[in-house]
């Protein structure tokens, strides 16, 4: 969660008259600071979920393979290291659906030279744990610079820039956004 929308997160929940059980991080970053326990202190008795890779602190750390339920509702955890060192996605089999974090973005990816990140390693855990899911799966990442909130499998499989090329082609264009 973004810290300077949690406010109007927990306003939403109390309008929808929902039970807020978790709030769950894909990653963490150093050089920004989540809403996590800002929405904590707003929404009492939600728990925190963070990957165990990833060395911050939650009231639950997840792995690999792990599920997390709530309601009717299963999210898988996959690890999809390579942005950093423990960005995970959440997978939920039943809608067809996986929300990726900053591993896969839009027609892009989450940059890799900070932090623990590994071109490499992002390379594989995009194409062996997101882009291996059903072609009609829909897939949320944590955030679009174009104001788009969804794509597809199918959709970064044909039109991902980066992804869409070779091993060795994805690790010579990571290198080279001089971010």
């Amino acid at each position: 969660p973004v810290i300077e929308l949690a406010e109007r997160d927990a306003k939403l929940v109390e309008d929808l008259d929902l039970k807020l059980k978790y709030v769950i991080n894909t990653h963490v970053h150093a050089d920004h600071i989540t809403g996590t326990g800002r929405l904590k202190k707003l929404v009492p008795g939600c728990k925190s979920i963070l990957s165990k890779k990833s060395g911050g602190q939650a009231d639950i750390l997840m792995e690999d393979g792990e599920k997390i339920v709530f309601g009717g509702q299963e999210l898988e955890v996959a690890e999809t290291p390579g942005h950093t060192e423990g960005c995970v996605t959440y997978i939920h089999r039943k809608e067809g659906c996986a929300f990726t974090g900053d591993a896969l973005l839009i027609r892009g990816c989450g940059r890799t030279d900070f932090q623990g990140g590994s071109s490499n390693t992002l390379y594989k855990s995009v194409w062996d744990k997101i882009l291996s899911l059903p072609e009609d799966f829909t897939l949320y990442p944590a955030h679009d610079y174009k104001g788009q909130t969804q794509t597809s499998v199918a959709e970064e499989k044909k039109l991902n820039p980066r992804l869409t090329k070779s091993e060795d082609e994805f690790v010579k264009i990571m290198a080279e956004l001089n971010l």
